[in-house]
C-alpha cells in the first residue's frame, strides 16, 4: 500500500534527507521525500500507525507528519518553514519578512534551498545573494535573489543568505526595478572609485623614483589621508559587503562575501592598528622609514572591485528573464466590453467569465475564451513558438496574448486572471527556472566545504610563508593570506546551474515548450524511447464522423445516430464530441439516458426506457455481453484496416449497429517521428484503440512499434517493464487516460491542447500539441547540460587555478605572486563570465 503525506518543518534539502533516513529507518516502510512539494509517498509491506511515523520524524528533528485536510498544521508547517531557515532572526522580526516554500515572490538565484520563496527583498540567508523578483502579471513590485529563489521580500535588499542584490520578479514592469537596482550600486560604485583612485595613486607613487609627494608631506601622514579617503569607501559604499559577511558567520552560512569580509576587514583594520600603536609591530612590519606597511589601498581597491562585479552581475542577470519579461509584454492592459447595444473599455482585471469582447484588428486577445462571431486569422507565434498565423472560425479557442490579424471579431471570455494560459505559463516558467537540476548536487555539496576550506588554506598560506617565506616574510605572509580569501569565490559555483536552468527554460516557452522543473530538462538527454498516445497526440485530435451504420432492420441509421449522441451527451472524449457535432448538422434530438457511466479505455454505457444501451470498442462488447454478429465484424473489421475508429452500439444483449469516426493525423507527426528517430530514439505508440487501425497509423508513421487496446493501467504496465528493462522512457499523450503512464514515466510530456489532468500529470507540456515539440525539448536539453557543465568547468577550474596562484605556488619557480587587488577583479569576473555563458543559450535555435 502507498499514502501520501505533508511533511512540515523541512527547509532545505538537508531537512529532506533527514526526514527521508527516518522513515526508511522503519521496518517494512520504503519513502521517498520531496522538498517541493514537502512530501512524503510511503510504500507500505503492512499498514503502519501515524503515530509511530511522527515519532520517527520527531527523534530526527522538528518535523510533523501532515494528514491531508488538517488546516491547523498545515498552517503550523509554513510557520515551521519559515522560521527554520538560519537567518538572523532578530532583524527578520523587526522588518517582518517571512519564507515560505513557493508562497512568496522572492528567491534565491543560488537555489540554496530548493523553492523556497520570500515575501520580501533582502539577502539570501544561506549564501548571502541579493534576492531576486519573479516575474508575474499585475503584481505588486517583489523581489527575490538570483542565487536563492526562496528568498522573496516586498523591497529591494541584499539576500540573507548569499547577500547578493535582490532583483525584481513581479511587478508591472520589473525591468524597470532592476534599473534601479543598477542605479542604486552604480551610484556606490562612482563614489567607491572617487575616493580609491586617489588612495590607489598615494600608494603607487611609491614605486616612483624621488616621489613628488613626500616632498609635500612625510609617508606617515599620506598613510593618514588614505585612512581618512577610505572612509566613505568602508562605511559607506561597501558597508553592505561586511553586513552580509557579519550575518553568514552569525548564521554560519557562509559564503563570498565571508572571504571578502575577512580578506578586507582584516586589512583595514590591520592598517587602523599601525596607525594607531606603530609600536607594537616588528621591524618585518615597517618600511624603511620606520612606518608599519599599510593596505588602506588593498582594502578599497579590492571593495571597489567586488562593487564593480556586482554592478555587472545586476546588469547581465536582467538579461536571464528577458523571455519572461517579453511574455509579460504580451499581457493587454485592456478590452472592449459589448454591453448590449454598447462598448465600453475596461482593464483586464474587471473583466469576468461569460463577458462578450470584441477584438479589433492589430489588438491582442484580452483573456483565454472562444469566438462568438467571425472569422479571423490569429497570430500565435509569441505562445506556441510557430510563427504562421493560425485561421480561426466561430467556435475555436483564442489565448490571451494572441494578436489579431486584420478582421474584427467578437469572443466569449471563459478563462480569466491567472487561469488563462498565458498566465500559467509565466507561473510555469517561474516555478521552473526557481527547480534544482540533480547535476546541481554536486555544486552544491562542494559548496557546502568550500569556505572552511578556503580559510583553511588561507590560514596554511600564511603559516608556510612567515616559516619559509624571505623577509619581510610576515608582510608576504599577510598578503598572499588575503589573496587566497579574495579570490576564492563560492559565487560562480553557485550560480553555474540555475543561471542556465532559468535562460533555458525561457527559451523553451518562447518556442512552446513549458517545462516544469531543472530535472526533468536533465532527464531528457538521457531518454531511449519514446512514448506515444494516439488520439490528439498523433492525431489532429479533432475527429469527424464518416458514417453511421444500422445493421439491424428495426432500426435506421438515424435511430442509431440518435442513439449514439444520446450516450454521448455526457461524455468529454473527443470522440463523443465528434458525434454530438455531427448530430446537430443532422438536427437530431437527445433522447433521456439514465444511470450515464463513461468506462475508461472501452467507452460509455447507460439505460433508455429500461433498455441497457453500451456505445464502444469490442472490449466493452464482452463486459456487456453483447453479441456481435459475423458480417457486423466484417464491416468494422474493413474500416479499422483503413485507420479508422469504429465503435459498436450495443441495445440488450446485441449490437445493433456502428458509427466511423476518422481522426485525421497531424501533418507534422510523421517528421517529428523520423526527427526523434534519427537521434536514436525508438518511438512506440500506446493506443486504447484496435489493432487495425493502430497498425494502419504505426505503417503511415514508419514507427517502431505499437500496441493497441490498450487501458490507463495497460499503458502504466508497460511502461514499467520498460524501465525494469533498464530503458528511460518519455511519454507524450493528452487525455485523462494517459495520466497514469504521463506520472510513471521517466519524463511526462504533455499535448497543451488536451486535458488539465494530462498536464499536470507531465513534466514538460507541449503548447501547441506538436510532436516537433519533443524534438525541441530535447534538443534545448542537449544544449543546456553542455552549458551548465561548461560553467561548473569555469567556476571550479577558476579557484583550482587560482587559488594555488594567490598562495603562491608559483613564487619559488618564475617569482610570480598574485596581489589581492588583482585577486578581487579576477573574482568578481568569474560570476559575470558564468552568466555571460549562460547567456548564449538565449541565441539557440531550437527549429
Amino acid at each position: 500500500m502507498k499514502h501520501t503525506y505533508q511533511i512540515s518543518g523541512m527547509s532545505c534539502q538537508g531537512c529532506s534527507k533527514k526526514v527521508a533516513l527516518a522513515l526508511n529507518g522503519i521496518e517494512g516502510i520504503s519513502a521517498v521525500v520531496t522538498l517541493m512539494p514537502p512530501e512524503a509517498t510511503v510504500t507500505m509491506e503492512k499498514h503502519v500507525p501515524v503515530e509511530i511515523l511522527q515519532q520517527a520524524l520527531s527523534n530526527a528533528g522538528d518535523y510533523k507528519i501532515l494528514l491531508p485536510g488538517d488546516h491547523q498544521i498545515a498552517k503550523a508547517h509554513d510557520h515551521s518553514a519559515a522560521s527554520s531557515i538560519k537567518v538572523d532572526l532578530a532583524a527578520a522580526d523587526q522588518k517582518g519578512e517571512t519564507a515560505k516554500p513557493g508562497s512568496g515572490k522572492y528567491y534565491c538565484p543560488m537555489h540554496c534551498q530548493g523553492d523556497k520563496t520570500y515575501d520580501k527583498p533582502g539577502d539570501c540567508p544561506v549564501c548571502g545573494m541579493d534576492l531576486v523578483q519573479q516575474p508575474g502579471l499585475k503584481q505588486a513590485a517583489q523581489y527575490s535573489c538570483p542565487m536563492h529563489p526562496e528568498i522573496i521580500r516586498d523591497q529591494p535588499g541584499a539576500c540573507p543568505i548569499c547577500g547578493m542584490d535582490l532583483v525584481q520578479i513581479t511587478g508591472s514592469d520589473s525591468s524597470d526595478e532592476d534599473d534601479q537596482t543598477y542605479d542604486r550600486l552604480l551610484r556606490k560604485f562612482k563614489i567607491a572609485a572617487l575616493f580609491t583612485v586617489p588612495i590607489f595613486l598615494i600608494s603607487m607613487s611609491e614605486m616612483i623614483p624621488g616621489n613628488p609627494l613626500f616632498k609635500l608631506m612625510e609617508l606617515k601622514y599620506w598613510n593618514w589621508v588614505q585612512f581618512a579617503l577610505s572612509i566613505p569607501v568602508v562605511f559607506y559604499a561597501t558597508w553592505m559587503f561586511f553586513e552580509r559577511a557579519w550575518r553568514s558567520v552569525v548564521t554560519w552560512n557562509l559564503n563570498m562575501f565571508t572571504l571578502i569580509g575577512i580578506g578586507a576587514g582584516v586589512a583595514w583594520l590591520f592598517s587602523l592598528l599601525a596607525l594607531l600603536s606603530p609600536g607594537i609591530f616588528p621591524d618585518q612590519f615597517k618600511t624603511h622609514s620606520g612606518t608599519v606597511y599599510v593596505y588602506f589601498e588593498a582594502a578599497a581597491v579590492i571593495l571597489t572591485l567586488v562593487l564593480l562585479g556586482q554592478l555587472l552581475e545586476a546588469r547581465a542577470h536582467g538579461k536571464t528573464n528577458s523571455a519572461i519579461r517579453e511574455l509579460l509584454k504580451l499581457a493587454p492592459n485592456q478590452a472592449t466590453r459589448i454591453i448590449g447595444d454598447k462598448e465600453e473599455t475596461v482593464a483586464i482585471d474587471d473583466i469576468q467569465k461569460g463577458d462578450l469582447l470584441r477584438v479589433k484588428p492589430g489588438e491582442k486577445v484580452p483573456v483565454d475564451g472562444s469566438i462568438k462571431m467571425g472569422e479571423v486569422t490569429i497570430d500565435e507565434s509569441m505562445i506556441s513558438g510557430e510563427p504562421i498565423p493560425v485561421d480561426k472560425k466561430p467556435g475555436d479557442q483564442v489565448s490571451s496574448g494572441t494578436i489579431n490579424g486584420n478582421k474584427t471579431f467578437t469572443m466569449l471570455a471563459e478563462k480569466v486572471g491567472s487561469e488563462t494560459l498565458l498566465s500559467q505559463i509565466i507561473e510555469m516558467v517561474n516555478s521552473a527556472s526557481r527547480s534544482k537540476a540533480p547535476i546541481q548536487k554536486l555544486a552544491d555539496k562542494i559548496s557546502g566545504y568550500f569556505v572552511p576550506v578556503v580559510v583553511f588554506i588561507a590560514v596554511a598560506t600564511f603559516i608556510v610563508w612567515a616559516i619559509y617565506g624571505p623577509e619581510p616574510s610576515y608582510v608576504y605572509a599577510f598578503v598572499n593570506a588575503i589573496a587566497v580569501l579574495i579570490i576564492a569565490c563560492p559565487c560562480a559555483l553557485g550560480l553555474a546551474t540555475p543561471m542556465s536552468v532559468m535562460v533555458g527554460v525561457g527559451k523553451g516557452a518562447k518556442s512552446g515548450v513549458l517545462i516544469k522543473n531543472a530535472e526533468s530538462l536533465e532527464k531528457l538527454n538521457a531518454i531511449d524511447i519514446v512514448v506515444i498516445d494516439k488520439t490528439g497526440t498523433v492525431t489532429e485530435g479533432k475527429p469527424s464522423v464518416e458514417k453511421v451504420v444500422s445493421t439491424d432492420p428495426n432500426f435506421t441509421e438515424t435511430d442509431i445516430l440518435q442513439k449514439i449522441i444520446s450516450l454521448n451527451s455526457s461524455s468529454e472524449h473527443p470522440l463523443a464530441q465528434a458525434t454530438l457535432r455531427y448530430g446537430e448538422e443532422k438536427n437530431i434530438n437527445r433522447l433521456p439516458i439514465e444511470h450515464f457511466e463513461a468506462v475508461t479505455g472501452k467507452g460509455v454505457v447507460g439505460i433508455f426506457e429500461k433498455e441497457n444501451l453500451a456505445l464502444g470498442n469490442e472490449k466493452l462488447m464482452e463486459q456487456v455481453n453483447a453479441s456481435i454478429a459475423p458480417g457486423l465484424m466484417e464491416q468494422v473489421k474493413a474500416e479499422q484496416k483503413q485507420g479508422k475508429t469504429v465503435s459498436y452500439l450495443a441495445l440488450g444483449d446485441h449490437a445493433i449497429g456502428f458509427v466511423v469516426i476518422y481522426d485525421k493525423i497531424k501533418e507534422s507527426s510523421k517528421e517529428a517521428i523520423s526527427k526523434l528517430q534519427k537521434e536514436g530514439l525508438q518511438v512506440f505508440m500506446f493506443t486504447g484503440d484496435n489493432e487495425d487501425t493502430a497498425k494502419a497509423v504505426s505503417e503511415t508513421l514508419s514507427l517502431d512499434g505499437y500496441k493497441a487496446q490498450m487501458l490507463p493501467e495497460d499503458k502504466l504496465n508497460e511502461i514499467k517493464r520498460l524501465q525494469q528493462e533498464g530503458k528511460k522512457v518519455a511519454m507524450a499523450g493528452d487525455g485523462i487516460n494517459d495520466a497514469p503512464a504521463l506520472s510513471q514515466a521517466d519524463i511526462g510530456i504533455a499535448m497543451g491542447t488536451g486535458t488539465d489532468v494530462a498536464i499536470e500529470s507531465a513534466a514538460i507540456t507541449l503548447v501547441k500539441g506538436d510532436l516537433n515539440g519533443i524534438a525541441k525539448a530535447r534538443l534545448l536539453s542537449h544544449k543546456v547540460m553542455p552549458n551548465i557543465k561548461g560553467n561548473l568547468f569555469f567556476a571550479l577550474g577558476y579557484n583550482a587555478l587560482g587559488i594555488p596562484i594567490a598562495a603562491g605556488v608559483l613564487y619559488p619557480f618564475f617569482g610570480i605572486l598574485l596581489s589581492p587587488m588583482i585577486a578581487a577583479l579576477a573574482m568578481s569576473f568569474s560570476s559575470v563570465s558564468v552568466i555571460l555563458n549562460s547567456l548564449r543559450l538565449r541565441n539557440v535555435r531550437l527549429d
